[in-house]
């Protein structure tokens, strides 16, 4: 309402956080077109493909487009996070279950001291990054608000149309930003209003989960700003 000033509520602070990064998100997405969508900036690049075209193990999709997917690990990167769980009591067995690896591959992360060695991951295209973040969207909206029983990896129709990509990731943010919206004080702290299962959602207070899709807006969101400078830059 008009004259009111800005919230300053936990779940206040975190729509105008990913109101803000929406806004910036369709400036910066604007004019997008398939040639960009699907340029591969380098060889062995992550992208959607044809399932028929897919080479990646654990690609997905329900259609006939599918999401580049490698084989399950726990990242250096992730090494603190999983420490941290070890550390509230979280068994080697539920840990590896969490990061879809074998229990050895949890131990020996455990065991490690020193700095491990940067990550190698690979690079990947506009298509990829925004078809991430819509299978991520999709899916922890419907083991939140939804009925909590589709294959988060079914829900994504990927396409090769950068505008239809864009028009249904578009619905999916409407939804989520309505959804979130009508939280409760009771809700943001309940711990597995989230069932999502591909993740530490269900032994998480909802609003850090809340907090962390932000996070996977923003810095998605900035990888692919900044394939799109590359992209004018190419020549």
């Amino acid at each position: 309402m008009s004259g009111e000033g800005p919230r300053t509520d936990r779940l206040g602070i975190l729509l105008e956080q990913f109101d803000q990064a929406r806004e910036m998100a369709e400036v910066r997405l604007h004019g997008l077109g398939d040639e960009e969508y699907l340029w591969e900036p380098a060889p062995g690049s992550w992208s959607i493909r044809r399932r028929e075209e897919a080479t990646t193990p654990r690609a997905y999709g329900p259609g006939a487009w599918v999401i580049d997917k490698g084989a399950p690990e726990i990242p250096a990167n992730e090494y603190a996070e999983v420490a941290r769980q070890a550390a509230d009591g979280m068994s080697v067995a539920k840990i590896a279950e969490d990061w879809s690896v074998s229990v050895e591959r949890v131990e020996e992360v455990l065991a490690f001291t020193g700095e491990p060695e940067p990550d190698v991951v690979p690079i990947t295209t506009i298509a990829w990054r925004l078809g991430h973040l819509h299978s991520d969207f999709e899916g922890r909206w419907e083991w939140t608000f939804g009925e909590r029983r589709q294959d988060p990896h079914l829900l994504v129709d990927f396409t090769p149309s950068a505008s239809l990509a864009l028009e249904r990731f578009w619905a999916t943010l409407d939804r989520h930003r309505a959804s979130i919206g009508a939280l409760t004080e009771e809700q943001l702290d309940t711990v597995g209003l989230s069932q999502y299962p591909h993740g530490s959602d269900p032994d998480d207070a909802y609003i850090g989960t809340l907090a962390n899709g932000n996070l996977e807006l923003i810095h998605h969101m900035a990888e692919i700003a900044l394939l799109r400078d590359l992209w004018r830059a190419r020549r």
